[in-house]
């Protein structure tokens, strides 16, 4: 049996599938309620109940909603591209899927431990912008043109800052294997990069909410000037696609943000009983702590102007990261901490 799914390709074919479904699965049922959690925790900001009818506090509304989308018809406008307009969103939602084929669950817990699983992330992550120029393009309409342009040069704009975080940590790590950035923050909780790296965490996390359209950035969707940007004409399914990729992206990016700087699956203390709890276990609420912050942010601040977006990304972030990336090697070659490849 061993040598069946370890040599066969049909073998290696189920295993693969039951490694993708292991994934994929528990995604989708995250995703789903990362948009119950969101809304509570707007509610909770706002002094509201949230929802609170369909299940048990709620807790079938994501699945109400799903089938409401499901059920309702997928309008295409008759002067859009119809073969693209359905496209878009579909690309928008599996690169938020696929990039989680490197990412660390646990030690030994990743579907592909390559060694330039940092390269894979972020080149999976920059092809999610094709889905959103799609859409804007192929709809037809200025509102939606004029939202995926917003999108476009938004997310373009803070991957550059996202890309320099990404070198410090490679710097500090000396590979590319997501696996091997998470080892390096073994120990104790101060052993993990959100320390010496603080100002490249939040260079991070602010550049997350950029990259996924969220407030105070959520410009390319802004309801008072562009109606709903580049989703204006979606509705039913292609529209719940967007939407579950925007949460997917958030929950890939908050997984990125424990990986690089959280310590991945590793306890804040290295002795029991912390080290009794499984690894996977201590990832997930490291995620979860990231998503909090992502729904507060949402719930506290006002959208930004865009001058101020983009000022912000290349006259504040471009810099600043820059300017860390060579202070970080300057420390670890002339600390002589640089470690060995």
């Amino acid at each position: 049996m061993t040598t069946f799914f370890t040599t066969h390709w049909l073998g290696q074919a189920i295993v693969i599938l039951a490694q993708c479904l292991a994934v994929t699965v528990p995604l989708l049922v995250s995703v789903a309620y990362m948009t119950y959690a969101d809304r509570k925790i707007w509610a909770s900001i706002q002094l509201r109940r949230g929802p609170n009818v369909v299940g048990p506090f709620g807790l079938w509304q994501p699945f109400a909603d799903g089938l409401k989308l499901l059920l309702k018809e997928t309008i295409v406008p008759s002067s859009a591209n119809g073969v693209l307009f359905i496209i878009a969103p579909m690309i928008a939602f599996m690169t938020a899927l696929i990039a989680w084929a490197v990412v660390p669950f646990d030690d030994g817990w990743v579907i592909a431990d390559i060694n330039v699983g940092i390269l894979y992330l972020f080149a999976i992550s920059s092809l999610g912008v094709y889905g959103v120029i799609i859409a804007g393009w192929a709809s037809n309409s200025k509102y939606a043109f004029l939202g995926a342009l917003r999108s476009a040069a938004q997310m373009v704009s803070y991957e550059v800052s996202i890309g320099f975080v990404l070198i410090t940590v490679l710097l500090c790590v000396g590979s590319l294997n997501l696996s091997h950035v998470v080892l390096a923050q073994s120990g104790w909780f101060w052993n993990w990069f959100w320390l010496p790296l603080l100002p490249m965490f939040v260079i991070f996390f602010i550049s997350a909410l950029a990259e996924t359209n969220r407030t105070p950035f959520d410009l390319p969707m802004s309801e008072a000037e562009l109606v709903q940007g580049f989703q204006t004409e979606y509705s039913s399914m292609p529209f719940a696609l967007f939407f579950l990729g925007e949460y997917a992206n958030m929950i890939l990016l908050s997984a990125l943000g424990a990986v690089l700087f959280l310590g991945g699956w590793m306890s804040p203390v290295p002795y029991a009983p912390f080290t009794w709890v499984p690894g996977v276990i201590w990832f997930a609420l490291k995620i979860a702590f990231l998503l909090f912050v992502f729904s507060w942010t949402k719930g506290t601040l006002p959208r930004y102007r865009y001058d101020q977006l983009m000022r912000l990304g290349w006259k504040v972030f471009l810099p600043v990261s820059l300017g860390w990336v060579v202070l970080t090697a300057a420390v670890l070659q002339f600390g002589g901490w640089v470690p060995k490849p």
